[in-house]
């Protein structure tokens, strides 16, 4: 049995790879020094080829940057005479973009070092040139390698890129020296053991509500015994248990759990909002993904039917690929880093949040790091809707160390947005504190997810979220999971001791290494900013329905399957924000999370692991002889917990060979608690109460 976990990185396998240019606008290229060490968990493979061909996207800075930061400020400080006064975009191109003269120098010193000037980007924000290696390390004063990661080469800039000369006040930074990769933070419910994702059934198969999985993810206490045949060796294991018996062959109680439309409706309190008009009409949310699903508009039709939605329609549903034609292929990436799921599970939950509101899909043909940053910029330049909506991500601290220019224009773009009133929700990550993520680049330090780390965007984390009989939420920890498998193999005689998997997946958060701390986080502690701002459901082990034809083709098979990560918290809540927007009258409201934190009481749920007296953590009693009986402790089962002091822990059969303790609330380094915490923000909305409070503090 292999056990793979996060906190293990011999067990990890995360692809980044090319970066091309494409779109970005005003950037700020100041940098706090980069923390973390490097380790061993990357090699240097010397200089690349000084011959090589290289593409390069040179951002301008706006003209009078100071004063778009300062207006900006201002557009959300309720003291402010500019408060929620928003620009149009010509407003906004008129006053700041670049210009003719600022782009004629930045071209002049390109050509100057044997670079090739091929566009110059709308409004003047950015230059495109071609050179060699040689030439690009001499223009920008650094040095370009090659890292092998995981089996991978990549090319990584040395240092951080800079300008000498009369182009210097102009260039903000420079991008496409580095070529690394988001990913997409979508997590399947998974075999803990093998790490494979459960099966899924066909939608044929419906239950009387259209619902697949059982809702009741967390039942009261049991006993489980085990028993090493011929022996005296034997096992008692006793607490909550988790998910529905693997002998419920049936919707809509399949094991293990997931959630369908309506109960997550009724947990977060929406119906009421529904028979107010409020459901997001006059709304458009804007998802950018890459690759796409080739499928998505008949699976999430059938979504819809299943569910009780709207159909989408040509009227209510766009799909724009601005950089060219998005395909989802077995060869191009898209199968490979779960971009057909990521798309599906945007789509349909946006929808099941807000089903009144239109959606525009926004592809990019790849999942590079520039083509992203291309794909929202042509969200926002188009201002397609109030709400954009991103579902991938990257360590912070690898951006910091590789590839510094993406980090201030990922900045940039939410400025961008903001400065519109486009509020830019950005997913927190999977990965909890992204140790392991980052040692894999060799670097020994814990980081925050980008884009969700810029003070203009919103960083939604995530929740492991139990419903009651009547969906209302019963409990909600933090997303984070630990695990070890207890007993093995019919008739499961107990593993001695127990066989640890430790981490498995959380959400991401943390306090940023660049960002200075916001005003709206003025109450919290430190100096930098702090991630994430809010949460909703993310638990792949508690998560949601989606339908998905998995390689594109109906033909080969559609599914229901249940998925997580806090690429269905942000979806969710983007859906959730867009509700907000047409209850304040249907103009844009701007950036979330400035209004978050001056809530009242009541509008958003502080999540906090508090155990109740109908909840018992999982503990064992180990009967070896001739040793002594063990007792092994809820805490002992839960290992690692660093530093977690409460959490929740269950019994859970996940196969006919395999019984597994579960422990809920263990997010890597990073703690749930009261108050504000790096796992779930301020904590999980709570309906009607939440968006009458949000129109209330925007007036």
């Amino acid at each position: 049995m292999k056990l793979c976990s996060l906190r293990f990185p011999a067990c990890i396998s995360f692809t980044f790879a090319v970066a091309l240019g494409v779109f970005a606008l005003a950037v700020d290229s100041t940098f706090a020094a980069a923390g973390g060490q490097a380790t061993s968990g990357a090699q240097n493979m010397g200089p690349e080829d000084a011959s090589a061909q290289i593409s390069v996207i040179v951002w301008l800075n706006p003209n009078d940057k100071a004063a778009l930061d300062t207006m900006v400020e201002g557009m959300y400080d309720k003291s402010s005479a500019r408060y929620h006064q928003f620009m149009t975009m010509k407003q906004l191109d008129d006053q700041f973009a670049p210009t003719a003269r600022q782009v004629g120098v930045v071209r002049d010193f390109l050509a100057s070092h044997n670079m090739q000037v091929s566009s110059i980007g709308p409004n003047n924000h950015f230059v495109v040139a071609q050179g060699r290696v040689g030439d690009a390390q001499a223009a920008f004063n650094t040095r370009i390698n090659r890292l092998m990661v995981n089996g991978r080469m990549h090319r990584v800039s040395a240092s951080k890129p800079s300008v000498t000369g009369p182009a210097a006040p102009f260039v903000a930074s420079v991008q496409g020296l580095s070529d690394l990769r988001y990913r997409a933070n979508v997590k399947p419910s998974i075999n803990f053991a093998t790490g494979a994702p459960r099966a899924g059934v066909s939608p044929s198969a419906v239950g009387a509500d259209g619902l697949f999985f059982s809702a009741q993810c967390l039942r009261p206490p049991e006993a489980q015994f085990f028993k090493v045949e011929g022996t005296l060796t034997e096992a008692i294991y006793s607490g909550n248990r988790y998910g529905a018996d693997i002998t419920n062959t049936k919707p809509p109680n399949l094991p293990s759990c997931g959630y369908d439309a309506a109960e997550i409706q009724t947990a977060y309190g929406l119906n009421p909002l529904y028979k107010r008009g409020l459901d997001g009409t006059g709304q458009t949310i804007v998802i950018v993904d890459a690759f796409g699903s080739n499928s998505i508009v008949s699976d999430a039709n059938l979504f819809s039917q299943l569910n009780g939605l709207p159909a989408l329609t040509p009227s209510n549903f766009k799909i724009v690929t601005p950089l060219g034609p998005a395909t989802c292929t077995a060869t191009n990436g898209c199968i490979s880093g779960n971009w057909q799921f990521e798309t599906t599970l945007d789509v349909e939950w946006a929808h099941a949040i807000a089903p009144g509101a239109n959606i525009v899909l926004v592809l990019t043909p790849d999942d590079f790091l520039t083509s992203l940053d291309g794909g929202n910029i042509a969200a926002i330049q188009n201002q397609y809707g109030n709400v954009l909506s991103n579902s991938f991500g990257i360590p912070e601290i690898i951006l910091q160390q590789f590839d510094p220019a993406e980090l201030a224009t990922e900045n940039a773009i939410s400025e961008f947005a903001a400065a519109l009133g486009i509020a830019h929700n950005v997913g927190s990550g999977d990965s909890g504190d992204n140790l392991a993520v980052d040692q894999s680049f060799g670097i020994d330090a814990v980081s925050p997810d980008a884009n969700a780390d810029s003070p203009f965007a919103t960083g939604v984390g995530g929740t492991s979220t139990f419903l009651d009989k009547k969906s209302n939420i019963e409990l909600q920890t933090g997303w984070g999971l630990n695990f070890a498998v207890i007993a093995n193999v019919t008739p499961n005689p107990p593993f001695i001791p127990p066989l640890f998997g430790g981490f498995n997946s959380g959400a991401g958060g943390g306090t940023s290494a660049v960002y200075a701390k916001p005003a709206f986080q003025k109450n919290l502690p430190g100096q930098f900013r702090l991630v994430p701002d809010i949460s909703m459901n993310a638990d792949p082990t508690t998560g949601n329905e989606i339908i998905v034809s998995p390689d594109g083709n109906p033909a080969d098979g559609t599914f229901v399957e249940v998925f997580g990560g806090t690429s269905l918290s942000c979806p969710m809540f983007s859906a959730l924000w867009a509700i907000a927007n047409q209850a304040a009258g249907g103009g844009p409201i701007g950036e979330a999370a400035p209004v978050l934190y001056d809530l009242p009481s009541g509008a958003i749920t502080d999540v906090d692991v508090n155990v109740t007296s109908t909840l018992l953590n999982v503990t064992g009693l180990v009967i070896n002889p001739p040793h002594s009986p063990t007792f092994e402790t809820a805490a002992f089962l839960a290992q690692p917990l660093e530093n977690t002091k409460r959490f929740v822990s269950a019994l859970f059969q996940q196969d006919s060979s395999d019984w597994l303790v579960i422990t809920f609330g263990t997010d890597s380094s990073l703690t749930t608690g009261p108050g504000w915490d790096n796992v779930t923000g301020l904590g999980t909305p709570n309906g009607a109460p939440f968006v009458d409070s949000v129109v209330t503090a925007v007036r």
